[in-house]
């Protein structure tokens, strides 16, 4: 009875280690903490220079993106309305009556009818001068109208450029804009400078031709007086009053 059980005991053990025995072409596999470890810090690293990577290309992208608005052209332009302004004032000067902006007639009207001129020649030449001299001085006082009238025209044309400049610098995209608007901007305000000379220039024109005929007639009244002194005084006659019959 003893022997039974032991043989069943020993029956029993070998078909668990039959069971539990491996087939002989099996692997077994082996965990390495340590392995693992590496690997995934690998890995990690890896992700992190491909994130690297990708954000580099971003701001790569971006950096484009910024120099292609900085190099944008400014939509519009202001130079057509201030070269008609300009050519508007120009014209106006342009039309100066009988002694013009030029250096020579000038020259030729003082060496005719002011200076020494005036005071010379006959008593008719001095009258015509002195008449000349007059219309200089009315005409050139209507010229300094005309071009203040003028400038004042420009000034809706230029504000509304000045407006449409200052719009498009503050919306500007890129730096080649926004210095496209400040030079445009530059350039309106060197036309206006033009318009302020121009009014000065006409004006002073006309105080000056005023300032040349005053002088001019003082020339002109001294060789009256002259003439005056040296001509023959009265001369004693005989004057008949009443016929003798």
């Amino acid at each position: 009875m003893i022997k039974r059980r032991l043989l069943a005991v020993a029956s029993a053990a070998m078909l668990s280690l039959a069971i539990a025995a491996p087939p002989a072409s099996a692997q077994w596999i082996i965990f390495d903490p340590s392995n693992f470890s590496q690997n995934v810090l690998t890995a990690a690293r890896e992700l992190q220079q491909v994130t690297n990577q990708i954000q580099m290309l971003s701001n790569q992208a971006t950096m484009l993106v910024n120099q292609a608005r900085n190099l944008a052209n400014l939509p519009m332009s202001t130079l057509s309305q201030l070269q008609s302004s300009t050519a508007q004032t120009q014209s106006l000067l342009g039309q100066a009556q009988n002694i013009a902006f030029n250096v020579q007639g000038i020259e030729r009207a003082y060496s005719t009818s002011y200076g020494a001129a005036a005071g010379s020649g006959s008593t008719a030449t001095m009258v015509a001068n002195a008449q000349t001299r007059w219309q200089n001085s009315v005409a050139a006082f209507e010229d300094s109208l005309k071009v203040q009238a003028g400038v004042v025209g420009n000034i809706p044309t230029n504000s509304s450029a000045m407006t449409s400049l200052v719009t498009a610098s503050q919306s500007a995209t890129g730096a080649l804009q926004a210095a496209q608007a400040g030079n445009q901007l530059l350039a309106l305000q060197s036309q206006q400078l033009s318009d302020v000379v121009a009014v000065l220039s006409a004006k002073s024109r006309a105080d000056a031709l005023e300032q040349a005929r005053t002088a001019s007639a003082e020339a002109q009244g001294q060789q009256n007086y002259q003439t005056f002194r040296t001509t023959t005084g009265y001369v004693p006659g005989t004057v008949t009053m009443f016929s003798s019959h």
